[in-house]
Protein backbone atom coordinates (compact mmCIF):
# COMPACT_ATOMS: atom_id res chain seq x y z
CA UNK A 1 0.00 0.00 0.00
CA UNK A 2 1.76 3.52 -1.19
CA UNK A 3 0.86 5.34 2.02
CA UNK A 4 0.31 9.76 1.50
CA UNK A 5 2.65 11.97 3.12
CA UNK A 6 0.01 12.57 6.16
CA UNK A 7 -0.36 8.70 6.74
CA UNK A 8 3.86 7.92 6.51
CA UNK A 9 3.69 10.50 9.41
CA UNK A 10 1.25 9.30 11.60
CA UNK A 11 2.69 5.88 10.52
CA UNK A 12 6.55 6.87 11.73
CA UNK A 13 5.07 8.72 14.59
CA UNK A 14 3.81 5.26 15.72
CA UNK A 15 6.72 2.87 15.35
CA UNK A 16 9.12 5.99 16.98
CA UNK A 17 7.18 5.33 20.50
CA UNK A 18 7.12 2.16 22.71
CA UNK A 19 8.19 -1.29 22.59
CA UNK A 20 7.49 -4.07 20.45
CA UNK A 21 4.89 -6.64 22.16
CA UNK A 22 7.55 -9.79 21.40
CA UNK A 23 9.62 -7.78 24.27
CA UNK A 24 6.62 -7.46 26.89
CA UNK A 25 7.65 -11.09 27.99
CA UNK A 26 4.53 -12.41 26.40
CA UNK A 27 4.20 -15.32 24.05
CA UNK A 28 1.47 -15.26 21.30
CA UNK A 29 -0.02 -18.93 20.42
CA UNK A 30 -2.79 -19.85 18.51
CA UNK A 31 -6.74 -21.35 19.49
CA UNK A 32 -7.61 -24.93 19.50
CA UNK A 33 -7.65 -26.90 16.52
CA UNK A 34 -9.53 -30.22 16.97
CA UNK A 35 -9.58 -31.56 13.54
CA UNK A 36 -13.18 -32.20 13.66
CA UNK A 37 -15.14 -29.87 15.42
CA UNK A 38 -18.69 -31.80 15.06
CA UNK A 39 -17.62 -34.00 17.66
CA UNK A 40 -15.11 -32.22 19.78
CA UNK A 41 -17.62 -28.33 20.33
CA UNK A 42 -21.01 -28.98 21.84
CA UNK A 43 -23.58 -26.93 23.01
CA UNK A 44 -24.52 -26.47 26.87
CA UNK A 45 -27.53 -29.20 26.34
CA UNK A 46 -25.00 -31.94 25.81
CA UNK A 47 -22.53 -30.81 28.38
CA UNK A 48 -25.45 -31.28 31.27
CA UNK A 49 -26.57 -34.78 29.33
CA UNK A 50 -23.10 -35.61 29.67
CA UNK A 51 -22.26 -34.61 33.19
CA UNK A 52 -25.20 -36.29 34.62
CA UNK A 53 -24.54 -39.82 32.76
CA UNK A 54 -20.90 -39.21 34.63
CA UNK A 55 -19.96 -36.53 36.59
CA UNK A 56 -16.10 -37.01 35.97
CA UNK A 57 -17.15 -35.90 32.36
CA UNK A 58 -16.70 -31.79 33.71
CA UNK A 59 -12.97 -32.12 34.15
CA UNK A 60 -12.42 -32.04 30.67
CA UNK A 61 -14.92 -29.67 29.18
CA UNK A 62 -14.36 -26.10 28.92
CA UNK A 63 -16.35 -22.66 27.86
CA UNK A 64 -15.45 -22.08 24.45
CA UNK A 65 -15.24 -19.13 21.92
CA UNK A 66 -15.15 -19.04 18.12
CA UNK A 67 -13.88 -15.62 16.00
CA UNK A 68 -17.50 -14.73 15.66
CA UNK A 69 -17.96 -14.57 19.03
CA UNK A 70 -15.03 -11.67 19.51
CA UNK A 71 -16.01 -8.05 19.93
CA UNK A 72 -14.31 -5.16 20.52
CA UNK A 73 -12.86 -5.10 23.92
CA UNK A 74 -14.67 -7.79 25.33
CA UNK A 75 -16.99 -11.03 23.98
CA UNK A 76 -20.39 -12.88 23.56
CA UNK A 77 -20.79 -16.18 24.81
CA UNK A 78 -23.04 -18.59 22.69
CA UNK A 79 -23.29 -21.82 25.20
CA UNK A 80 -20.66 -23.37 23.62
CA UNK A 81 -17.66 -26.11 25.10
CA UNK A 82 -14.56 -28.17 24.27
CA UNK A 83 -14.23 -31.85 24.84
CA UNK A 84 -10.46 -30.82 25.73
CA UNK A 85 -8.67 -34.37 25.18
CA UNK A 86 -5.29 -32.67 24.18
CA UNK A 87 -2.76 -34.56 24.13
CA UNK A 88 -0.07 -32.83 26.16
CA UNK A 89 -2.58 -33.84 29.20
CA UNK A 90 -2.18 -37.44 28.52
CA UNK A 91 -5.75 -38.61 29.02
CA UNK A 92 -7.12 -42.43 29.74
CA UNK A 93 -10.35 -41.90 27.85
CA UNK A 94 -11.24 -44.99 29.60
CA UNK A 95 -12.24 -43.07 32.78
CA UNK A 96 -14.41 -40.67 30.73
CA UNK A 97 -17.25 -43.69 29.78
CA UNK A 98 -19.76 -40.35 28.76
CA UNK A 99 -17.11 -38.58 26.54
CA UNK A 100 -15.82 -41.99 25.08
CA UNK A 101 -19.33 -42.92 23.85
CA UNK A 102 -20.08 -39.27 23.02
CA UNK A 103 -16.98 -39.29 20.48
CA UNK A 104 -17.71 -42.48 18.93
CA UNK A 105 -21.20 -41.90 18.07
CA UNK A 106 -19.16 -39.79 15.66
CA UNK A 107 -17.54 -42.99 14.06
CA UNK A 108 -14.05 -44.45 14.95
CA UNK A 109 -13.00 -44.43 11.00
CA UNK A 110 -14.12 -40.40 10.90
CA UNK A 111 -11.59 -39.71 14.54
CA UNK A 112 -8.96 -41.45 13.90
CA UNK A 113 -5.69 -39.45 12.38
CA UNK A 114 -4.55 -41.59 10.15
CA UNK A 115 -4.47 -39.38 7.07
CA UNK A 116 -6.89 -41.95 5.16
CA UNK A 117 -10.12 -40.81 3.55
CA UNK A 118 -12.59 -39.45 5.41
CA UNK A 119 -10.47 -39.33 8.71
CA UNK A 120 -8.36 -36.85 10.01
CA UNK A 121 -5.39 -35.45 8.92
CA UNK A 122 -2.37 -38.28 10.14
CA UNK A 123 -0.48 -37.33 13.20
CA UNK A 124 0.50 -39.43 16.33
CA UNK A 125 -2.49 -38.91 18.65
CA UNK A 126 -4.77 -41.00 19.62
CA UNK A 127 -8.24 -41.30 18.13
CA UNK A 128 -10.38 -39.02 20.76
CA UNK A 129 -7.58 -36.59 20.82
CA UNK A 130 -7.55 -33.30 19.99
CA UNK A 131 -5.41 -32.54 16.43
CA UNK A 132 -2.54 -30.28 18.01
CA UNK A 133 -1.18 -31.13 21.23
CA UNK A 134 -2.07 -27.78 22.79
CA UNK A 135 1.06 -28.15 24.86
CA UNK A 136 0.41 -24.44 26.41
CA UNK A 137 -2.98 -25.79 27.65
CA UNK A 138 -2.48 -23.88 31.04
CA UNK A 139 -2.80 -20.40 29.50
CA UNK A 140 -6.20 -20.81 28.47
CA UNK A 141 -6.75 -20.86 32.56
CA UNK A 142 -5.29 -17.51 32.44
CA UNK A 143 -6.56 -14.02 31.20
CA UNK A 144 -5.79 -13.37 28.12
CA UNK A 145 -6.23 -10.91 24.77
CA UNK A 146 -7.46 -12.65 21.91
CA UNK A 147 -8.56 -11.81 18.31
CA UNK A 148 -9.76 -13.34 14.85
CA UNK A 149 -6.18 -13.45 13.03
CA UNK A 150 -8.15 -13.69 10.01
CA UNK A 151 -11.05 -11.61 9.59
CA UNK A 152 -10.72 -8.21 8.03
CA UNK A 153 -11.90 -5.91 10.88
CA UNK A 154 -9.13 -6.63 14.29
CA UNK A 155 -11.26 -6.86 17.64
CA UNK A 156 -8.80 -7.33 20.19
CA UNK A 157 -11.10 -8.77 23.19
CA UNK A 158 -9.90 -9.25 26.71
CA UNK A 159 -10.84 -12.91 27.75
CA UNK A 160 -11.92 -14.19 31.01
CA UNK A 161 -9.85 -16.69 32.84
CA UNK A 162 -10.59 -20.54 31.68
CA UNK A 163 -11.99 -19.96 29.02
CA UNK A 164 -10.75 -21.60 25.81
CA UNK A 165 -10.95 -20.67 22.33
CA UNK A 166 -10.90 -21.80 18.51
CA UNK A 167 -8.10 -22.41 16.02
CA UNK A 168 -9.38 -19.21 14.18
CA UNK A 169 -7.89 -16.86 16.66
CA UNK A 170 -4.21 -15.79 18.26
CA UNK A 171 -4.21 -14.95 22.02
CA UNK A 172 -1.44 -14.04 24.56
CA UNK A 173 -1.17 -13.70 28.39
CA UNK A 174 0.78 -11.48 30.52
CA UNK A 175 0.52 -8.17 32.54
CA UNK A 176 -1.30 -4.76 31.65
CA UNK A 177 -3.75 -7.03 29.59
CA UNK A 178 -6.88 -4.11 29.79
CA UNK A 179 -3.82 -1.07 29.03
CA UNK A 180 -3.06 -3.08 26.05
CA UNK A 181 -6.61 -4.29 24.87
CA UNK A 182 -7.55 -0.43 25.11
CA UNK A 183 -4.49 0.52 23.14
CA UNK A 184 -5.04 -2.03 20.36
CA UNK A 185 -8.87 -1.32 20.27
CA UNK A 186 -8.20 2.58 19.65
CA UNK A 187 -8.95 4.24 16.48
CA UNK A 188 -5.46 5.00 15.93
CA UNK A 189 -4.36 1.00 16.05
CA UNK A 190 -7.70 0.07 14.37
CA UNK A 191 -5.88 2.34 11.18
CA UNK A 192 -2.52 1.54 11.68
CA UNK A 193 -3.80 -2.77 11.36
CA UNK A 194 -6.02 -1.84 8.24
CA UNK A 195 -2.64 -0.20 6.37
CA UNK A 196 -0.50 -2.89 7.96
CA UNK A 197 -2.02 -5.33 5.36
CA UNK A 198 -5.83 -4.50 5.31
CA UNK A 199 -8.06 -6.31 3.69
CA UNK A 200 -6.32 -6.49 0.39
CA UNK A 201 -4.41 -9.43 1.52
CA UNK A 202 -7.03 -11.39 3.08
CA UNK A 203 -7.11 -9.67 6.43
CA UNK A 204 -3.68 -11.51 7.09
CA UNK A 205 -2.83 -7.69 9.15
CA UNK A 206 -3.79 -10.20 12.80
CA UNK A 207 -1.21 -12.77 11.88
CA UNK A 208 1.28 -13.53 14.76
CA UNK A 209 4.24 -11.80 13.14
CA UNK A 210 2.48 -7.99 12.73
CA UNK A 211 0.84 -8.08 16.37
CA UNK A 212 3.82 -9.32 18.02
CA UNK A 213 6.04 -6.15 16.16
CA UNK A 214 3.45 -3.47 17.29
CA UNK A 215 5.03 -0.95 19.50
CA UNK A 216 3.29 -0.15 22.50
CA UNK A 217 4.85 2.34 25.25
CA UNK A 218 5.04 0.53 28.77
CA UNK A 219 2.49 1.99 31.00
CA UNK A 220 2.75 4.24 33.57
CA UNK A 221 0.22 3.72 36.41
CA UNK A 222 -1.54 6.70 35.91
CA UNK A 223 -2.05 5.58 32.33
CA UNK A 224 -3.16 2.08 33.06
CA UNK A 225 -5.70 3.15 35.84
CA UNK A 226 -7.44 5.60 33.44
CA UNK A 227 -7.45 3.17 30.36
CA UNK A 228 -9.06 0.86 33.10
CA UNK A 229 -11.57 2.78 34.02
CA UNK A 230 -12.58 4.39 30.83
CA UNK A 231 -13.06 0.52 29.65
CA UNK A 232 -14.88 0.12 32.83
CA UNK A 233 -17.35 2.93 32.23
CA UNK A 234 -16.99 2.08 28.13
CA UNK A 235 -15.72 5.65 27.44
CA UNK A 236 -14.01 4.49 24.55
CA UNK A 237 -13.24 7.97 22.68
CA UNK A 238 -11.70 8.90 26.06
CA UNK A 239 -9.25 6.38 25.45
CA UNK A 240 -8.87 6.94 21.43
CA UNK A 241 -8.17 10.47 23.02
CA UNK A 242 -5.55 9.22 25.32
CA UNK A 243 -3.67 6.82 22.68
CA UNK A 244 -3.50 10.25 20.58
CA UNK A 245 -1.40 11.54 22.96
CA UNK A 246 0.70 8.94 23.77
CA UNK A 247 2.39 8.89 20.35
CA UNK A 248 1.96 12.84 19.61
CA UNK A 249 -0.59 13.05 16.75
CA UNK A 250 -1.50 16.49 16.07
CA UNK A 251 -4.91 18.29 15.23
CA UNK A 252 -4.73 17.76 11.84
CA UNK A 253 -3.40 13.91 12.23
CA UNK A 254 -6.11 13.64 14.51
CA UNK A 255 -8.61 14.47 12.77
CA UNK A 256 -7.40 12.38 9.36
CA UNK A 257 -7.60 9.33 12.09
CA UNK A 258 -10.90 10.50 12.97
CA UNK A 259 -12.49 10.31 9.33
Amino acid sequence: MVLSPIEQRIKAKIEAIGTPLKNWDIQINRGILTGYNEAFIINGETKEKLIAEDPKSAEIIRPLLRGRDIKRYGYEFANLYLITTFPSLKINIDMFPAIKKHLLSFGYDRLKQTGEKNARKKTNNKWFETQDSISYWEDFYKQKIAWNRIASEKLFSHIDEGIFIQDSMHFFTGNHLKYLCGILNSKLFIWLMNIIVGEAAGGNAGNADNVKNLKIPFPILMQEQQIEKFLQTKEYKKIDILVYKLYGLDKEEIEFIEK
